[in-house]
């Protein structure tokens, strides 16, 4: 299982603090570890955002699987992301 980031979730990425990133980042991969990630995703309904998400706290991860691989689109707060 590999992680890419899109150009606009590295500039996400970039603008969180520490505390966050690291939040986040344990736990993509308590997921990654697992054998289906996607159990712990829920598709999107509207795909122009992406196709699934993850929630992490108060944070949201926008993504799509594809080929074994996770593209994150986007890093965002929950009353931020959707706008």
């Amino acid at each position: 299982m590999e992680i890419i980031f899109a150009e606009r979730a590295k500039r996400d990425w970039d603008k969180l603090d520490n505390k966050i990133k690291n939040q986040i980042r344990k736990k993509l991969k308590f997921y990654l570890k697992s054998t289906n990630p996607l159990r712990f995703a829920e598709k999107l309904k509207d795909p122009k955002l992406g196709m699934y998400r993850f929630l992490i706290g108060d944070w949201r991860v926008i993504f799509d699987y594809l080929e074994n691989k996770i593209y994150i689109l986007r890093i965002a707060h929950r009353k931020d992301i959707y706008r």
